[in-house]
């Protein structure tokens, strides 16, 4: 039985078709929707006692952690320690309603209080009148609701526009800052204005270190005991890995130890003074006492509305960055919109609770990952800690050393500086990054965290639009292949390949011929023939110069079609150089251009435009028109486009043939029987133009044969239909499964119907598959034997008609 050839084609998908399946299925949509702003709906009926007493450890766990570290940033931001409680307190309670990440823990972060306490400090330097307080609920409603609204209209994909580098930068240079700013504490040094710019908190720091008090024994004390004991754990889980659960534990106490440990020295160092030696927390008032509806004022909107870009960025990039790495660590996915949302929610309940704005933890959501959580549910366990805190242990708060709290602080952020590592990796793979990065921490060091992000973001989207602009563009030879390779035998496989498969193997390696390790082997393609491969989108900004290339590397290649120019018509600045027209008057005629389309991920309408300015230059170059194929179309939409800018046929309608060769490794025409008898006759060279061949395909003389394209198209549109029919007879089971036929416009599978013509749904086994349009074409092989055999037969025609 004679095996049919695969022809495929794709309809357009239709605005009418989209609107009628949206309103279809809106209802359902919609429900959907609503269930997916609250994820524990679809686990919490799962929930089991294992879940449970493992939610329980890591709750607790953390919750020793957050009390501490809540209170230290909390003076980072300016306010006092009961702030930072309440913020860890709802972030907690609240997330699990929302969460799409068992491992995140919400809470006061060192970078959230580091911004906002630059931003109590500008603001109160020209609105002395609004508190604190005042500023961090109005801070904490506003970016709730822009969060919240990013999050609701699923408009996540902004954060994918952040880099990396800009992350690791603002996370190192946050970090830095954050640690000198608590040296003075660390020291028991006031003089010192921690909320000025990095570099001179740095600098006064050491003018100002004869001032040290004895508060430097419970801060570098507290920082000896919290790495001495981190790093002896390390060590000791390496060597007796058997207990490595058991020291993980012992690691994470470590800071409860210290503040239980330092507060009872300076209860001791206190009994029987009326004033302390030291610096200590004092009165940390009990339960909520920040409650209600927050007061927010248009003037306190206006003063804070200049750090609230910083801050909603920070807020969301921060979280939604920390939930996908522990996402890909522990082998789930998390909805970056979904977290976006929850984020949102939980500032905006943060402000009734006069708390500030909180985010992800990376120290606490590694601690709560360790710990071996199962749901977000253990941040209730946290959150109940931390209410036990505010109820019971605020009066034990007290003679907390405030030099102990910022050893704990700086013990924390530490883990936030990106390694060596990172860095030389980052540095191996592109200068541009570590640009980026390097931006992000010298800004932050010499002015404010926001400005180093400003910077650093607008420089990476820079660098992105550059590289957008500018994509990477190769003129491609080849490589002749043996045909070794092909032979299954000799390459160790024990079944044989197909002979259909055999004969469609490429015959060539296509690789760009400046190729560092192949590119002294390439050859050029045949003469008169050029292919381009395009690295990247085709699009408005960088058409122009895709399209400059392609122009200035054609005429590079190929001569004009008059080989001697008049000083007249010489262009006014085409340098004029005798022995360099003579040498370019040798090269070869431009016949065609083959474009790889295999890395272009979309093309738009200046892109198309930009493929009509190339045509136009090169045809008026050459003196006749030159024919655009294209090997590896991407997608249906690329395809698409494509056929709108009239490439499928280019020129070809009911009036005109086509003689094109197929893609099929014959070259056999599809319908020889079919006609027509108009002609054209090419001259200097393989072809010429005459005044029927500026968008004609190619004819014949003399009633040679042709295949009229629309006819072949709708005797192919017939073939199949008798096909399917046939189909549906041999296997009943199809007879209700249309849908492989059908149009569904949202459906990514389905995006595009697809009409094939094949001996066997069950055959592994084709010949190359031809495209319905005669200049798509599936390798470049086929796509330079296309070309090869119409030059071939456009000069015997050519040859033909001037015998006669």
């Amino acid at each position: 039985m004679r095996q049919k050839q695969v022809v495929v084609d794709y309809q357009p998908e239709r605005i009418r078709d989209s609107l009628q399946w949206f309103g279809g299925h809106l209802p359902r949509l919609a429900r959907e929707y609503a269930v997916s702003l609250f994820p524990i709906a679809s686990w919490i009926h799962r929930y089991n006692l294992a879940w449970l007493a493992r939610d329980l450890i890591a709750g607790i766990t953390v919750g020793v952690v957050v009390v501490p570290q809540s209170m230290g940033y909390a003076k980072i931001a300016n306010l006092e320690p009961q702030y930072g409680l309440y913020t860890a307190f709802v972030g907690l309670i609240v997330y699990c309603l929302f969460a799409t990440s068992k491992d995140i823990s919400i809470g006061p972060t060192a970078v959230m209080s580091l911004l906002l306490g630059q931003a109590i400090t500008h603001v109160q330097a020209t609105y002395p009148q609004i508190t604190g307080q005042e500023i961090a609920v109005t801070l904490s409603f506003l970016t709730g609701c822009i969060a919240m609204a990013i999050g609701l209209i699923r408009f996540g994909i902004l954060v994918d526009f952040i880099p990396g580098p800009v992350i690791a930068g603002f996370m190192t240079g946050s970090a830095i800052t954050i640690s000198i700013s608590q040296w003075p504490k660390l020291f028991g040094i006031r003089s010192v204005a921690t909320s000025d710019p990095t570099y001179l908190v740095l600098g006064h720091f050491f003018q100002a270190l004869p001032e040290t008090k004895v508060d430097v024994a419970f801060g570098l004390g507290a920082l000896v005991w919290l790495y001495g004991i981190r790093f002896l754990c390390n060590w000791l889980t390496k060597k007796y890995p058997q207990h490595r659960n058991l020291l993980f534990y012992i690691s994470i106490s470590r800071n409860g130890v210290a503040v239980i440990v330092g507060t009872l020295i300076a209860y001791l160092l206190n009994i029987g003074r009326d004033t302390s030696p030291i610096y200590i927390l004092k009165t940390v008032p009990s339960g909520f006492q920040a409650m209600g509806v927050p007061d927010i004022s248009l003037d306190t909107v206006r003063a804070v509305a200049p750090a609230l870009p910083s801050a909603v960025l920070i807020l969301i990039l921060e979280h939604v960055a920390i939930a996908k790495s522990f996402g890909r660590i522990n082998d789930y996915s998390i909805n970056p919109n979904q977290e976006i949302v929850a984020i949102g929610f939980t500032n905006i309940w943060s402000s009734f609770f006069g708390a500030y704005p909180s985010t992800g933890s990376f120290s606490r959501t590694a601690i709560k990952a360790r710990s071996g959580v199962k749901t977000p549910i253990a941040g209730v366990f946290s959150a109940i800690v931390v209410l036990l805190s505010l109820y019971v242990l605020t009066p034990a708060f007290y003679y907390i050393p405030d030099a102990l709290l910022a050893a704990v602080v700086i013990h924390a952020v530490t883990d936030l500086v990106a390694g060596w590592s990172y860095l030389k990796r980052v540095v191996s793979v592109s200068l541009l990054e570590f640009l980026v990065f390097a931006v992000a921490v010298l800004v932050t060091f010499f002015t404010a965290l926001e400005y180093g992000t400003y910077a650093s973001v607008g420089l990476a989207i820079f660098v992105l639009l550059v590289k957008l602009a500018r994509p990477k563009l190769y003129t491609i030879g080849r490589i002749p292949l043996t045909k070794d390779w092909l032979n299954p035998v000799q390459q160790g496989f024990h079944d044989h390949k197909p002979a259909a498969l055999l004969q469609d193997q490429p015959q060539h390696l296509y690789i760009p011929q400046n190729d560092p390790i192949l590119g002294y082997l390439a050859q050029p393609l045949p003469d008169g023939v050029l292919m381009f491969r395009i690295d990247g989108a085709w699009i408005y900004p960088n058409a122009s110069y895709i399209a400059d290339f392609v122009i200035s590397h054609s005429k590079k290649f190929t001569r004009r079609a008059q080989s001697v120019i008049s000083n007249g018509d010489r262009q006014w600045n085409e340098e004029f150089n005798v022995l360099r027209d003579a040498a370019r008057a040798q090269l070869p005629m431009l016949h065609a251009l083959i474009f790889d389309f295999g890395r272009v991920s979309r093309l738009d309408s200046s892109g198309l435009q930009a493929l009509g300015d190339i045509q136009n230059s090169l045809r008026r170059y050459s003196g006749h028109r030159i024919d655009f194929h294209f090997v590896n179309i991407p997608d249906p939409l690329t395809r698409m486009t494509l056929l709108i800018g009239g490439y499928g046929t280019q020129g070809d309608d009911e009036s005109t043939v086509c003689d094109i060769p197929t893609d099929a490794s014959t070259g056999a025409h599809l319908h020889p029987q079919k006609t027509a008898s108009t002609s054209r006759h090419p001259g200097g060279g393989h072809f010429a133009s005459d005044q029927g061949f500026d968008h004609g395909i190619h004819s014949t003389h003399s009633g040679q044969t042709r295949v009229s394209f629309e006819a072949e198209k709708n005797a192919i549109q017939l073939d199949q239909y008798h096909y399917q029919q046939q189909q549906q007879q041999q296997h009943p089971r199809l007879s209700n499964q249309s849908s492989y036929y059908s149009h569904d416009p949202l459906n990514p599978v389905t995006d595009f119907a697809r009409r094939v013509s094949i001996e066997s749904l069950s055959s592994s086994a084709i010949p190359m598959p031809r495209d319905l349009y005669p200049y798509f074409h599936w390798s470049p092989d086929l796509a330079v034997q296309a070309v090869v055999t119409t030059m071939e037969k456009n000069q015997q025609l050519y040859d033909f008609s001037h015998a006669i």
